[in-house]
């Protein structure tokens, strides 16, 4: 079995170790794709730490972009050569949740221990997330691909994979934003500058960016935040309604993992105002709320997986943005860095001043 260099996490917590491992060759309705670029989400982070358990060794990394290299039989509108996006969202076809529309919530379990990845001697690696894309090469189902443009930059290209389409899906899909509607964004990170895209292209009539960096709420002004909230504040909601003319937003789209800013997100939202959850916060977290509130004056709560996105539908039409200039990309690339220096880059991503670094393979 043909070998490649991949990051593996041996242990929960500790630094990821470049090393090669095996790769099958692609199956019935798979194609492997050599990799151009791989972006660092906090999703990754945390998986490595142990967030979510999960089985070891895995190689994690999921927001990706390169070539089709091969292909496996019962392949249909993919070749060789072809420039793709790889993402997680790996997705039947056939089960009521693919049937209804909902790819994301696929029902089908998928065995990612046995799958194409081994280590080099041959025992069990995980492919988490169904890609495995810490690594030079990846091998994955069809329906986790997208074609797009050449001429597109891969590691501007890779970011479309996740980030982008958690946060625009988010705002477009997930809360199902219409025109003229006041949206709260709770954290300016890589996600939440695309949920500001989200609110921005979906017609929202003012977008507040609350966050604890000054630096973050200058950017999301570059992105379509009309307003900016510092979380440090005693009671942050009391300026987000100062901004909103008075009143709660109509959708408040909480894009960290983190258990406050759950806490706080019904202060912002106004009377049928409905939270997006989007952030994933630590197996076992949990956040309280007045439910009895929430249901005098209508208030909902949303959970968002990755936009909600049907990517054969979504991408084509965010990557049409890009070109037309409407949605940013590059701006969203803070650092480049090299497969062996990827702990240095999960560090940076961990002090929370990047917006996205990316891992550049060499060919």
């Amino acid at each position: 079995m043909p070998t490649i260099k991949a990051a593996v996490c041996h242990e929960f917590g500790s630094p990821l170790v470049i090393e090669d491992v095996q790769l099958a060759a692609p199956r019935t309705g798979e194609v492997e794709v050599t990799l151009d670029a791989v972006a660092i989400c906090h999703s990754d982070i945390s998986f490595a730490e142990g967030a979510w358990g999960g089985f070891l060794p895995a190689v994690y990394g999921h927001e990706a972009a390169g070539v089709i290299s091969a292909v496996g039989d019962n392949v249909q509108g993919f070749a060789a050569g072809d420039s793709v996006v790889v993402t997680l969202i790996r997705s039947c076809g056939s089960c009521p949740s693919c049937a209804g529309g909902a790819p994301t919530l696929c029902e089908t379990p998928y065995d990612a221990v046995n799958g194409p990845l081994k280590t080099a001697d041959g025992a069990p690696l995980m492919q988490a997330m169904a890609c495995g894309a810490f690594a030079e090469r990846v091998v994955v189902d069809q329906r986790q691909i997208v074609k797009i443009p050449s001429e597109i930059a891969k590691d501007v290209a890779a970011l479309i994979s996740c980030g982008v389409i958690t946060g625009v899906g988010a705002a477009v899909n997930a809360a199902k934003l219409r025109a003229g509607e006041d949206v709260v964004v709770i954290g300016a990170g890589g996600v939440g500058l695309n949920a500001i895209q989200g609110a921005r292209i979906a017609g929202a009539r003012r977008i507040v960016a609350v966050d604890l960096s000054e630096e973050k709420l200058e950017i999301a002004k570059e992105f379509g935040a009309t307003h900016t909230v510092l979380g440090r504040l005693d009671a942050p909601w009391k300026a987000s309604y100062k901004a909103l003319g008075g009143r709660g937003a109509d959708v408040v789209l909480v894009t960290v993992g983190a258990i406050p800013a759950y806490e706080q997100a019904t202060r912002y939202l106004g009377i049928g105002g409905r939270m997006v959850m989007i952030g994933m916060p630590h197996s076992g977290a949990k956040a309280s709320y007045e439910p009895v509130i929430m249901a005098a004056i209508g208030q909902g709560m949303i959970g968002s997986k990755m936009g909600d996105v049907v990517i054969q539908r979504d991408i084509p039409w965010m990557v049409d943005l890009y070109q037309q200039g409407r949605l940013k990309l590059d701006e969203l690339i803070s650092g480049r860095w090299k497969l062996e220096d990827i702990n240095a880059a999960i560090a940076d991503t961990k002090t929370g001043s990047a917006r996205r670094n990316v891992i550049l393979f060499d060919r």
